[in-house]
Order: C-alpha cells, then structure tokens, then sequence
C-alpha cells in the first residue's frame, strides 16, 4: 500500500502542463510545414470533417461545444480557408460545414503530426507505462459524453 501522503498529488498541474506541451509541439510541428495558424480545437475540428460535410449542431457535440461556439470554429477554419459552409439541401435550417482542398492539406497535416507525437511518446514509455497511463487518463474524464468518446480510442499497444 502506498504511503499516505500529507499532501494531494498535483495530478491536475502535470496534466495541464503535458496537454500545453502537446499543444506547443502541434503548433510548432504545424507551423514547420506551413500552417502557422493552428487554433487548438482544430485538430478533433477537421479530423472529423474529413469524414464528409457536418452540420455545426454535431460539430458543437463532437467538440463538446455549444452549436454558437462550433459556428466560430466553421468559421475560423473558413476564414483561414480550410473550411465551407453551406445549407443543406434537404433542410436549409441546418448549416453544413466542410474541408475545402485547403482544409483536407491541413487535415493530412494534423493527422501527420498527432502520429509522429504519439509515436515519439510510444518509444519514450515503456508499454506497460503507457498502459498505466490510460487507465488513469480514463479516471480523469469525469461526464459520461467524454468517457464515451473515450471508449472509441484505441488502446495502447502492447
């Protein structure tokens, strides 16, 4: 049993600080192959509209936003040029959004550098670390929407 200690662990600050040195890395990775303007929620924004044209209302969900703070995401990414928006043909209540040629460049740019993290993270850790890990990243997502998006990750190898 481990000893007791007199003060809490600063799970929460370590975990901030790694998340702010991933971001840093995306962004300077990004910005060595020509995407200077990264923005944080980029990277979940335009992996999920490689998949094809989303309405801002799922869009918000995926990200966990609301649909007012998707529409800034859409157009953020429209106004870098990385995304369009459009009606639906069949609903023109709903508002769709999509990569443009520019987009899907950045998308494959994002993918590229979130696989050369994860794997420099994966030869830095042992895999029952990495193991580890997972299984205490899990106890820290606290509402059932993030610990269910969480469930259609991968585990980790090994």
């Amino acid at each position: 049993m481990p000893a007791q200690s007199s003060r809490p662990y600063p799970f929460g600050d370590l975990l901030a600080l790694a998340r702010q040195s991933w971001l840093t890395a995306m962004a300077s990775r990004l910005a060595d192959r020509g995407y200077a303007d990264y923005r944080r929620t980029d990277a979940l924004a335009v992996r999920l509209l490689r998949r094809g044209p989303v309405p801002v209302g799922k869009l918000g969900t995926a990200l966990g936003v609301t649909r007012q703070a998707a529409r800034k995401v859409a157009d953020g990414l429209a106004q870098r040029g990385y995304a369009a928006t459009s009606r639906d043909p069949r609903d023109s209540r709903q508002l769709n959004v999509s990569l443009t040629a520019a987009g899907e460049l950045y998308a494959q740019a994002v993918v590229a550098v979130i696989d050369e993290l994860n794997r420099e993270v994966s030869r830095r850790t042992d895999p029952a670390d990495l193991a580890a890990a997972t299984v205490v990243l899990r106890a820290v997502l606290f509402d059932d929407s993030t610990r269910q998006r969480a469930g259609l990750l991968p585990a980790p190898p090994g």
